[in-house]
């Protein structure tokens, strides 16, 4: 992997060359390098339906997912008391309630959590029946739960989406929850109702009202366009953040959810910025000739953690999100690379080289007691803490580039993935989901996957170009 690193800061090297020469020809100025920025994300309302029963229903862990797989959830489509033509659907609220149910069914099947059946192979209830299920309907086609909801829009043109959640075999309502939108926000509904329904099922938090932000690749290998993107977890309503006229690289939700961090070679050089997703706006946080790497937020939004080379030799630094002064926390020989704080801020895992070849590493939060935490054959990479605290994932390279995960202290490894390159993990806010990208054998087509802590359950993101380097941020409000 020191090859693979050493090639890295050479290719960097050539573009500091390069881009010199193309910032003649390209907006001078950061500021012109965004487009136009993404539409608001306002917190979504909650409705008055009431707080779910303290009893009755499942609870479990991850640990028996494997009887969640065959469990059986039928979600009809939402009904609607009256069928009137909506901004979010132009053929009304009705084929608007079919569509929330797919997008829930999607939601459930395609992360391998449970067997959904959706709303195109079932009966559609009527609106009294959401509060008073026909159980013998539903129990004659197998299903183990029954998930149905309504749609119906507001004096204010905003959209009221209730959901409810039902014990076949108790006859009896688990769960409900409803929420108040914007026509342009009904998907969020729907990403509100799948957390809903994971959540009572499995007892874990949910992650699918979420967002991942990544870099688009377009163009040539030797010469790719990198513009940073962000999109819902399913892959939907995708947008381009930077225009592409400079590269950009390693975005970074802010644990707020209001800002993204990323790296940028605007005008020739490294330039590590922070992007406000309301207004579009960003600021410099901090500037070098030196080539520099793989920003990453503390947990409390008021620290940058990067690498940078200098004099032949790779440090991490800490540096105030407002800029100023950058800290170095690392100072042995070798290059120190990809700090991840864990979760609580104490303490920054990262690779290092400085043994001879690539490993992990830990240290505390100000730079002390560094020590090696890996020690098994092969090499490992881009290390990243989990949510939860209780893993560390990373780029494992027994041979090829696969991903992995491990326990804080370097044992318990267990390799998640079976790829030619797999590489830069990124966690979902539960923690029990893994995002990373593949870098596809001969052809270098890139995309983003995701696969969960069992090994299982390898799906591949849809995106409108080649993609690499996701970022999972937090839960949305």
């Amino acid at each position: 992997m020191r090859f693979r690193l050493q090639l890295r800061l050479e290719t960097l090297a050539m573009k500091l060359l390069i881009l010199p020469l193309l910032a003649l020809f390209a907006a001078p100025l950061a500021a012109q390098d965004l487009g136009s920025p993404p539409p608001t994300t306002a917190p979504v309302e909650t409705t008055d339906e009431g707080g779910p029963p303290e009893e009755g229903g499942l609870t479990g862990s991850v640990s028996f997912e494997g009887n969640l797989d065959d469990l059986g959830i039928a979600i009809p489509a939402f009904a609607a008391q009256r069928d009137v033509a909506t901004p979010a659907n132009a053929s009304g609220t009705a084929a608007l309630g079919v569509e929330l149910a797919r997008v829930i069914t999607a939601d459930l099947k395609n992360n391998g959590l449970f067997k959904p059946s959706g709303p195109d192979a079932l009966p559609r209830p009527t609106y009294p029946q959401i509060t008073d299920p026909v159980w013998a309907t539903w129990s004659n086609r197998g299903a183990e739960m029954l998930v149905q909801g309504y749609v119906r829009p507001r004096a204010d043109g905003r959209l009221i989406v209730g959901c409810y959640l039902y014990d076949m075999a108790l006859k009896d309502e688990l769960a409900r929850s409803g929420w108040v939108v914007a026509p342009a926000d009904w998907r969020r509904a729907a990403h509100k109702c799948a957390d809903l329904v994971y959540s009572r099922l499995t007892g874990e938090s949910p992650f699918f009202d979420s967002r991942i932000a990544y870099i688009a690749e377009t163009g040539p290998k030797d010469n790719r366009t990198k513009r940073l993107a962000i999109m819902d977890s399913d892959g939907a309503n995708h947008r381009f953040i930077t225009t592409g006229r400079a590269t950009a690289l390693t975005p970074r939700y802010s644990p707020d959810y209001r800002e993204l961090l990323y790296l940028s070679y605007v005008d020739g050089q490294p330039r590590i910025y922070i992007y406000d997703i309301g207004t579009g706006q960003q600021h410099l946080v901090t500037q070098s000739k030196n080539p520099t790497f793989a920003p990453r937020w503390s947990p409390d939004g008021k620290w940058v953690l990067y690498s940078m080379a200098v004099n032949g030799n790779t440090d991490i630094y800490r540096v105030s999100r407002n800029g100023g002064q950058s800290e170095r926390l690392t100072d042995a020989p070798g290059i120190d690379v990809g700090g991840s704080y864990s979760p609580d801020g104490s303490r920054i895992v990262f690779e290092s080289d400085r043994s001879g070849e690539q490993q992990v590493y830990l240290m505390n939060a100000d730079g002390s007691n560094q020590r090696r935490i890996t020690f098994f054959g092969g090499r490992a990479a881009t290390p990243e803490w989990s949510p939860r605290g209780d893993q560390i994932a990373f780029t494992y390279i027994p041979g090829d580039f696969n991903i992995a995960v491990m326990s804080p202290n370097g044992k318990n490894l267990r390799k998640l993935t079976n790829g030619w390159q797999d590489e830069a993990p990124t966690w979902a806010p539960n923690g029990r989901i893994i995002q990373f990208f593949r870098t596809e054998r001969n052809t270098g087509h890139t995309a983003i996957y995701q696969v969960d802590l069992t090994g299982e359950n390898l799906r591949e993101l849809p995106t409108p170009v080649d993609a690499s380097d996701p970022a999972w941020g937090p839960i949305l409000p």
